[in-house]
């Protein structure tokens, strides 16, 4: 499967009281790069004849990440079935190399007249592998 890569600095509103990064931030970065692969991947043109929900995460935490650290997220496909996709992204301290963080994520692909499930098309699925 194709992979997509971007590179993050942690910042000081990234932090929580025990000053590593915050869980709901990880997920925001699991979120966003997760969006970005998608538009940087499909056609502008297609882009608004879908819309992806997020069905279920699962996030291991391995390590914390702290302030100033360099992140690098990496996220890729893992496979389709149907409507869903499951992506999988991992956030490594980019100086060290140590994995941070492993996730899946269930994504729902939807028709946006309507809001229900829709069949990953065939060409769509073949941007990504």
């Amino acid at each position: 499967m194709k992979s997509y890569k971007k590179t993050i600095t942690v910042k000081e509103t990234d932090l929580d009281d025990l000053d590593h990064v915050n869980n709901i931030r990880y997920i925001e970065w699991i979120q966003d790069i997760s969006k970005e692969h998608w538009q940087k991947t499909v056609p502008t043109e297609e882009l608004e004849l879908y819309i992806w929900v997020v069905r279920h995460h699962d996030i291991t935490y391995h390590a914390s990440a702290l302030l100033q650290d360099t992140l690098e997220l990496t996220t890729h496909i893992k496979s389709w079935r149907g409507p869903l996709s499951i992506r999988q992204v991992e956030i490594k301290n980019k100086v060290t190399g140590k994995t941070l963080i492993t996730a899946e994520t269930e994504w729902c692909l939807l028709q946006p007249e309507n809001a229900r499930p829709k069949r990953v098309p065939e060409h769509i699925a073949n941007m990504f592998v």
